[in-house]
Order: structure tokens, then C-alpha cells, then sequence
């Protein structure tokens, strides 16, 4: 019992608003068919839930425990099985290692124990716990996303290669967007790309910049300017860091 937990790349991301102490967003999340964790329920008796792979992480914080409580449902699955994550997606990186890993966990559970969760229903259930679970839950290649990360819209479009470069920088999300907020959260005009998730990735990226495509990009660079050191020409920014991108 095994399932792949996706990285993704955010392609652009746009800040619309702030409300309720959370910013909203529209942005283009693709999956990335090469980089990926494994989630594997492994026969065991537990006498808790157990997690294996993320020993740095104490269970009660790990994002599979909050959604498997959130999914609330009684089973003593758990206690014959453990879970076990193989990790190859970087933390601190932009890439939704933790929410990736949480809604695959979320499919494989909801498939294993037969509960028959509609697809809407739990990715809203992953939404009470991080803002980018709901496209996990989806699992679609490329898709829109707005509102706090709920609204997932898929986005057909054309393939393409995916280079990734990671550097030995470890970016708080929290922190990114606390430092936008402060700085540069007067400057946002939602109008001016309210228009691009019509358009295809390769369309956006060849109009703009990675400033200009992702909103979250300056706010890293202020938090973080060891990142104008290693930061390549031509290559984009994902999420709020600290891994580059381009495409192919």
C-alpha cells in the first residue's frame, strides 16, 4: 500500500487580498512527474499512530497526523499499521513537500479503508489543516488556484520538462509572507493579472520576469538575501522558496 506524493511548482503567483490573517492568492500549481515522496502503510501493531521518515518532526505537528484527526473517522487501521514517508522532496523549499505528503495520504486512507469520500469533500477536509493540501487531493497535472487555496480549478495545457535547482537555503513560509505583508502588500493590482489563468504557463512565463511572476519572490529576497547570491538568470521562483525553476 504505497502512493507518490508529488512536488509542485507554483508558476506564478499573484497576491489578491488579505482577510481574516490570511492572504489570497491566484496562482498555477504543476506537478513535478520527478521529484517525489512515498507514502507507504506498513503491517504493524501500534499502540499509537505511528509515523516513520520524519523523526524531526514530532508526530502531533506532522501535517499526515492533523489530517488523518481532521478526517474523523474511527478505524483501528492505525493500530495495525504504520506509516511510513520516504522523503526526497526538500523542506523550506517551495516545492509543498508537507501538504503534498498529506494529501496522498488522505487519498490512500480514504482508498484503503473504503470510506468513499468524494474527492471535493476531503480536499475540503485538507483545507482546515494547510492551504495547499486541496490540489494534492485533486492530484491534477496543472490547475489554478485562488481564494486561500481552496479553489482548485484544473488547467489543461501541453507538457513540458521541469529543471529544478534547490539551494542550501531553508525558507520560512510564515515569515515570507509576513515580510510581504509588511513591505510590499500596498503595491498588489489584482487587475492587472486577473487575466493569466487563461493563459498557458509557457504564455505567462514569456511575458514576464520571475519578480513579476511571483508576488512572494521580493518578500524572500528581503527575508533572505543570501538568495540574490545564487539566483540564475532565466529561471523562475516557486512558491516562497527558496527552490528555482524553468521549463522546457
Amino acid at each position: 500500500m504505497t502512493i507518490k506524493a508529488h512536488a509542485k511548482i507554483n508558476t506564478f503567483l499573484k497576491i489578491t487580498g488579505h482577510k481574516n490573517g490570511y492572504h489570497t492568492l491566484l496562482s498555477r500549481f504543476i506537478k513535478v512527474p520527478h521529484l517525489y515522496d512515498t507514502i507507504s502503510f506498513v503491517p504493524q501493531k501500534c499502540d499509537k499512530f505511528t509515523i516513520e521518515g520524519c523523526e524531526d518532526v514530532p508526530v502531533e505537528s506532522n501535517t499526515i497526523y492533523k489530517v488523518y484527526k481532521a478526517i474523523n473517522i474511527e478505524t483501528d487501521f492505525f493500530q495495525n499499521h504504520k506509516v511510513v514517508i520516504e522523503k526526497r522532496i526538500p523542506s523550506g523549499a517551495g516545492l509543498g513537500g508537507g501538504s503534498s505528503d498529506a494529501g496522498a495520504f488522505m487519498r490512500l486512507f480514504n482508498e484503503v479503508c473504503k470510506f468513499g469520500i468524494d474527492t471535493s469533500t476531503l480536499a475540503k477536509i485538507g483545507s482546515t489543516v494547510g492551504a495547499d493540501i486541496p490540489f494534492f487531493v485533486y492530484n491534477y497535472d496543472s490547475a489554478n488556484v485562488s481564494g486561500f487555496g481552496e479553489v482548485v480549478e484544473e488547467f489543461k495545457e501541453e507538457g513540458f520538462n521541469i529543471e529544478l535547482y534547490t539551494p542550501d537555503i531553508h525558507c520560512d513560509t510564515p515569515l515570507v509572507y509576513k515580510t510581504f505583508r509588511q513591505n510590499l502588500f500596498d503595491n498588489i493590482e489584482p487587475k492587472m493579472f486577473e487575466g493569466w489563468k487563461y493563459l498557458s504557463t509557457k504564455d505567462v512565463l514569456s511575458k514576464v520576469d520571475a519578480i513579476e511572476a511571483n508576488d512572494l519572490y521580493k518578500a524572500s529576497l528581503i527575508a533572505y538575501p543570501q538568495l540574490k547570491i545564487v539566483a540564475k538568470e532565466g529561471w523562475y521562483f516557486s512558491g516562497s522558496g527558496s527552490t528555482f525553476f524553468r521549463i522546457k
